[in-house]
């Protein structure tokens, strides 16, 4: 996508970025040489422990329906980016993750179990504000 890869070059370097695991592995999936591509571009951003408050969060999150079951991977991706402190998750999942019909309950569940959220959102909406 255009814009994921202008953002990587504009925007990345104004933000500490991290990834975990999980995202590790949805990279290698799919045609092999996009593959590599998403993976060459991780290759030097930190990776995150993954708490074990983690996985609870994500049961937590298809659980009180803030998000579908069948969105269980991407209830893990919130749940790390919430139990290990993460300002922003930047996805272009508007489905599940960045969809403000389900912001309120995603952002209720993650409470309920002393978390604060992410700000999640799209590269597009992540920009670095100079004044």
């Amino acid at each position: 996508m255009l814009a994921t890869r202008k953002w990587w070059v504009d925007a990345r370097p104004h933000f500490d970025v991290f990834t975990s695991e999980l995202v590790l592995a949805e990279a290698s999936r799919g045609d092999p040489t996009a593959s590599a591509e998403r993976l060459a571009a991780l290759v030097d951003v930190p990776l995150l422990a993954i708490p074990d408050a983690s996985a609870d969060l994500a049961d937590a999150l298809v659980a009180r329906g803030a998000l579908p079951f069948k969105a269980r991977v991407d209830a893990a991706h919130l749940a790390v980016a919430a139990t290990t402190g993460m300002e922003y998750l930047l996805t272009w999942n508007c489905r599940h993750l960045a969809n403000a019909t389900l912001r309120s309950r995603i952002e209720q569940a993650c409470r309920e179990r002393g978390f604060e959220p992410p700000i999640i959102c799209t590269p597009l909406e992540l920009t670095e504000v100079r004044p």
